[in-house]
């Protein structure tokens, strides 16, 4: 691999500067580290603010930028007051998800000490696998409206992109069973009893499940998931969904976790990588620097451990691993507090926390 990697950076709208800089940061502290390649970052302009001050979103410079990148990392993006004119918000994340066929979202449900809604557990480790450029997000800003008397959008699931995805799921379940995290279980979440659409996509899904008789295969209604992830969540190893019931489920999950402040995600590709926080920008906050740079952070860590295993470079894996285990002692100790988190600390004192919990962990 090369000596060098280059990271795009979107610093988003809202709070999204207030917490990339300090994970950038943190991932800067770590490569000097540990034997890394040099990360170089690349930092363009999109989003919310950027579509009403030049009518544009994601501009052409913006997009080849990201798509020259070893990896992308994209903060919160989009305004509530600033939409296009069909009425819809501002999401460049989306038109870099299609533009670069980003198909497998991941979206970890995690505990590592956060409180959470869930009553008496203090373990919970999952992940919600969503489908990211088709479903009901296939017609995203191309529905169709019958005057003022209707509105329509298209599902659309293709056996390409779907064989990818659960070969993906599998892969993963695979992965987490070998490192002990995981019981080898994919559960398939669909409306297949409804729509012929799912149960195609279930269709497929038991087709690919044959290709890997290590990992169990199983198959869920949307609607009894959302019950069991809050009943019996402990049941879940990789959840592979279309994009819409992934967009809802992977909410719920953050809920599970204490909040979306605590929930990081990438979009993954065959050869590109989105890394993000699942929340929004919060404009409400943004500035007074009290914005939990957690999710930020740990989309930073996701990132890492992907150039490090897309790389096959250890070193690039376990700074990943580092990143995560700061964040996870920092969260445990909960001496440093966001106001989310039920504290009157701000972002830069949350980051100095991880950095000092990365200082144990890399220094000696």
């Amino acid at each position: 691999m090369s000596d060098r990697l280059t990271v795009c950076v979107f610093e988003g709208d809202g709070i999204g500067p207030e917490i990339m800089e300090p994970t950038l940061d943190l991932i800067r502290v770590l490569a000097e580290r540990r034997d890394l390649p040099a990360i170089e970052t690349v930092t363009m302009p999109a989003g919310a603010g950027h579509y009403r001050d030049h009518g544009v979103a994601l501009p052409e410079d913006s997009l080849a930028a990201a798509r020259e990148a070893d990896a992308i990392l994209l903060s919160a993006m989009g305004l509530p007051d600033i939409r296009y004119p069909d009425g819809t918000e501002i999401s460049p994340q989306i038109e870099l998800r299609m533009a670069l066929h980003l198909y497998a979202g991941v979206r970890p449900v995690l505990l590592f000490g956060q409180p959470t809604p869930l009553s008496g557990r203090d373990a919970l480790d999952f992940v919600i696998l969503r489908e990211s450029t088709e479903g009901l997000f296939h017609s995203h800003g191309r529905g169709t409206m019958e005057g003022d008397l209707a509105a329509e959008e298209t599902m659309r699931i293709t056996r390409d992109t779907s064989e990818k995805l659960f070969d993906f799921a599998f892969g993963l379940a695979r992965q987490r069973a070998k490192s002990g995290r995981g019981q080898g279980r994919v559960h398939c979440v669909d409306k297949a009893n409804v729509f012929q659409a799912f149960a195609f996509f279930r269709r497929v899904f038991r087709e690919r499940a044959v290709l890997f008789p290590d990992v169990e295969a199983e198959a869920i209604y949307v609607d009894a998931t959302a019950l069991w992830m809050v009943q019996r969540p402990e049941i879940f190893d990789v959840l592979v969904t279309e994009n819409m019931f992934g967009d809802i489920l992977s909410d719920l999950g953050a809920g599970l976790m204490g909040g979306l402040g605590f929930a990081p995600s990438a979009d993954i590709g065959d050869r590109h990588a989105v890394f993000q926080p699942c929340h929004g920008s919060a404009p409400d906050i943004a500035g007074q620097g009290v914005a939990n740079p957690i999710a930020m952070i740990l989309s930073g860590a996701m990132m890492l451990e992907w150039l490090g295993e897309t790389h096959e470079h250890a070193g690039l894996v376990a700074a990943g691993g580092d990143l995560r285990g700061a964040v996870e002692k920092v969260v445990r100790q909960a001496r440093v507090r966001t106001p989310d988190m039920g504290g009157n600390d701000g972002t830069i004192a949350v980051c100095e926390a991880v950095r000092r919990a990365l200082d144990l962990e890399t220094v000696g």
